[in-house]
């Protein structure tokens, strides 16, 4: 008996089962019936400070005895011309100076060598009596 209880309370949950809707919208959206224009303030634009011909030059030298730091630059200039050198102390004694200049027709140049910063003087051979 207890079985077609269950049967019967199942055919019953079958038949009075419904798909769930989802509820209606609402309202529908519509456009805003007046937009109001906010006029934007006018900002002056300021001219910017431009030098068609620049020019500068720098130049530092260091000289750091405790670290041996030993370098110097200088660099110019002039329109769009620019020359310059520097120079430091390579680990094996030797000075390293670098001269270039660059300009929009070359492009960039380098010319590298290097000098020796002090001639080691040479010990004279000792005569031997033969």
């Amino acid at each position: 008996m207890a079985f077609k209880f269950a049967v019967f309370a199942a055919i019953v949950a079958v038949a009075n089962a419904v798909a769930i809707g989802y509820p209606a919208p609402l309202g529908a959206y519509h456009a805003p019936l007046g937009v109001a224009k906010i006029a934007a303030p006018v900002v002056a634009k300021v001219a910017d400070d431009y030098d068609p011909n620049p020019q500068y030059s720098y130049s530092y030298h260091i000289a750091d005895a405790l670290t041996g730091d030993n370098k110097e630059q200088q660099e110019s200039r002039s329109g769009d011309s620019v020359t310059g050198s520097y120079s430091l102390v390579e680990p094996d004694g030797t000075r390293r100076v670098v001269e270039y200049t660059a300009d929009p027709v070359n492009g960039f140049n380098a010319v590298v060598h290097r000098e020796p910063l002090a001639v080691k003087a040479v010990a004279p051979v000792a005569k031997i009596a033969a």
